[in-house]
């Protein structure tokens, strides 16, 4: 079997055969102009390849570009904008693909993920980051040096996308989102034009783009603030029957007076038979109680005390070193598959929303495999960046999280079901949405309205108007121009 290295590789040299075709077909406008501008790979549908580099992590939207840029740098990203911009097509950004929402269907999709490289300044506790890095890259470049950066429960994601729509990890309730970390961002504009967008320089796009995300361009770096942090005190604990019940129910009144320094999450988790699940969780109903602590082992325990008296079945919790934060959720690096998702904003964490989350997903309801997920907010995620941005809704108490796989021939009724999740907690929600969380699903208006306060949501627009009248960067949750 042909490895991604061989394809790409391969085809490289169809590009090359295709672009010299291309440039004497006056028709074929699009593969003339990107073969000449391009240094780096360009794909068409015709080429071996093509699939393969617009194909994300969540296969649920699928991509028909009419073009694939592979940038070797970031001159030739702002080539194939420039590009895009001539012929009027929209423009698409992908590194990992986990944050897909939008099909880039007749437009130009550009795939950072060679661009992936962190510097690290470890005397002014400043990483920049490239376009197409890993958070498991920046992770480990920080860790390195006994820092930090605001990393999301999963380290396969990318960097730039994942703090661009926020940023909501294991240390927000102590440090908030990542977004509020953000120094300083290059951008490439609508017009191929690179902007350096920092707190004193072009201020109205460095408020929008933390939190707007790829509405304005596409951002080539980031120049992050880490935070001196060497171990964690963390982990998941993992109930079943009635202990899962009776943890539910404790959970409300235990968080609430848990410190800034421990944030949490609890999630009804229904698994298959996989060998990427382990046995005691395989074809089970489990409440999974995740915890990230930092401060000292015994005070964790301390904290943990109530849940553990609850009787888990496993216990993960221990003093990680930084690097390996990501074991605390344990998200299996699995191949492409579509997921269906759905989130929200919750006004309260209380008794009656767990009553509510037993009733519909509690152990005894027959459910499909997937994840309904509680995201404890509150302390620094509740205040404003000390150098305002776009990522609202701050008074919200918790984070909504819903995601089913799910084939297509099941797609329909796995969206039913979710909706009426929904429904059913409609009394408990805000109405509001995290940018990071939006899916196929709230891709409408009214949606993307949503993932914003209205004020912000009004000079996002007019930003838009302003920096992006035509919209082209619109493959995406997107802000229309006013």
């Amino acid at each position: 079997m042909l490895s991604r290295r061989t394809i790409i590789k391969g085809a490289g040299a169809a590009l090359a055969a295709g672009s010299a075709m291309a440039a004497n077909d006056p028709g074929d406008r699009l593969a003339a102009r990107l073969g000449s501008a391009v240094k780096g790979t360009v794909l068409f549908p015709r080429d071996p390849g093509f699939a393969a580099e617009h194909t994300g992590y969540n296969t649920v939207v699928r991509h028909a570009p009419k073009a694939v840029v592979v940038p070797a740098d970031t001159g030739d990203i702002r080539a194939a904008v420039r590009v895009a911009a001539l012929l009027g097509l929209p423009v698409a950004v992908q590194a990992t693909g986990h944050g897909i929402s939008a099909a880039a269907d007749g437009g130009i999709l550009i795939n950072t993920r060679l661009l992936s490289s962190v510097r690290i300044d470890p005397a002014k506790r400043i990483a920049k980051v490239a376009a197409g890095t890993r958070m498991r890259t920046l992770v480990q470049a920080a860790a390195a040096h006994g820092l930090a950066t605001i990393n999301g429960s999963s380290l396969d994601v990318g960097a730039v996308g994942y703090t661009l729509g926020g940023g909501l990890g294991p240390f927000g309730r102590k440090y908030g989102y990542a977004a509020d970390h953000v120094r300083a961002i290059d951008l490439v504009t609508p017009d191929g034009r690179p902007l350096r967008l920092s707190p004193k320089r072009h201020t109205d796009l460095f408020w929008a783009v933390r939190g707007g995300k790829s509405n304005f361009g596409v951002v080539t770096e980031l120049e992050i603030d880490l935070v001196k942090l060497a171990t964690v005190y963390g982990g998941a604990l993992f109930f079943f029957g009635d202990a899962a019940q009776r943890v539910v129910r404790a959970y409300p009144a235990w968080a609430a007076r848990l410190p800034e320094e421990m944030t949490t999450t609890l999630a009804f988790m229904r698994l298959p038979k996989s060998p990427s699940v382990p046995p005691p969780l395989q074809d089970r109903v489990a409440v999974r109680l995740t915890a990230a602590f930092l401060g000292r082992d015994q005070e964790g325990r301390q904290l943990l005390a109530p849940m553990l008296a609850a009787g888990p079945e496993i216990n993960t919790m221990g003093t990680l070193p930084y690097e390996k934060i990501g074991t605390i959720s344990n998200d299996p690096p699995v191949a492409p598959l579509p997921v269906h998702e759905r989130t929200g904003l919750l006004k309260t964490l209380d008794a009656a929303v767990m009553e509510r989350l037993l009733a519909l997903a509690g152990p005894s309801v027959k459910l499909p495999y997937g994840v309904i997920e509680l995201r404890q907010l509150g302390g620094a995620l509740a205040r404003p960046a000390a150098v305002p941005n776009a990522v609202g809704h701050r008074d919200a108490a918790g984070l909504l999280f819903i995601a089913n796989p799910a084939p297509a021939p099941q797609a329909e009724a796995v969206r039913k079901l979710q909706q009426g999740l929904m429904d059913g907690l409609k009394p408990h929600l805000t109405g509001g949405m995290a940018a990071n969380f939006m899916s196929s699903a709230d891709l409408g208006p009214d949606q993307v309205r949503a993932a914003y306060t209205p004020a912000d949501y009004k000079r996002l627009t007019r930003l838009k108007r302003v920096h992006d009248p035509r919209n082209l960067f619109r493959v995406n949750h997107n802000i229309r121009p006013a």
